[in-house]
């Protein structure tokens, strides 16, 4: 469905949206939002062991099969549009021309919000690697000296999805969504990345523990909401508003 309303999700690596932001994505998509995910790299070096210890493996196979899944996946949540930028992995690096393309996505979609991973990843820096990269080009959107005649950005907020360990990324959630109408598509989609099995169930276990702590936050014993799941961001930007409820 075609409307006015866009979101922009700007993943490290092709599985990253799914497990972070899936709940979000389809969420948000049965609302009327147009969701683009752009994915910086396939994650082909580090993500994909599994591919990768099957015999005559290579590279292009494996950036080929995630390729499929990250699809199959977009598909599951009903993703509006997804894009590869195939820009490689561990580590990820962007020059001035990988910028300025994402920075003409951002632009083209004018997203309501955008969403992309943790500040600090001394795991996988290619996530804190990727954040960087969305705050920088969400500034040069913003910028009317660039590219003069395009529309700018206005200030959409950045949501940080969680990671895989928060007690060692200093992420601290601020919002909780209830995606418990969703979670079948985002299973259906978590299913899809058969390159990484073992994330499955854990990523379940996390939506089920959020949904825990969105009925708290909620009104908790007094008349919380009963979210089953929901998946928690911390945002970046302050937030304008006209009363505190």
């Amino acid at each position: 469905m075609s409307s006015n309303k866009t979101a922009l999700v700007i993943s490290a690596h092709a599985a990253d949206f799914v497990w972070r932001a899936g709940g979000a994505i389809a969420l948000h998509q049965e609302r009327g939002f147009d969701v683009t995910v752009v994915c910086l790299s396939y994650g082909e070096r580090g993500e994909s062991a599994k591919l990768w210890k099957q015999d005559g493996m290579t590279l292009d196979k494996v950036k080929t099969e995630r390729r499929k899944e990250a699809e199959n996946a977009a598909k599951a949540l009903d993703v509006h549009d997804i894009q590869f930028f195939d820009l490689g992995d561990y580590p990820l690096e962007l020059d001035r021309d990988a910028k300025y393309k994402l920075v003409d996505v951002i632009r083209k979609v004018q997203p309501q919000f955008m969403m992309s991973h943790s500040r600090i990843d001394p795991y996988n820096t290619d996530h804190a690697y990727t954040t960087q990269i969305a705050m920088e080009c969400r500034m040069i959107a913003q910028a009317w000296g660039h590219n003069p005649g395009e529309k700018v950005l206005g200030a959409p907020q950045l949501y940080l999805f969680e990671p895989h360990q928060t007690e060692r990324m200093e992420w601290k959630p601020d919002v909780f969504l209830d995606i418990s109408d969703v979670w079948d598509k985002k299973r259906a989609a978590i299913e899809c990345m058969q390159g990484q099995e073992h994330l499955w169930n854990y990523y379940t276990n996390v939506a089920e523990n959020r949904g825990n702590h969105f009925r708290r936050n909620s009104g908790g014993m007094a008349g919380g909401r009963p979210a089953k799941y929901a998946e928690g961001f911390e945002t970046v930007y302050p937030r304008t508003v006209d009363e505190l409820t």
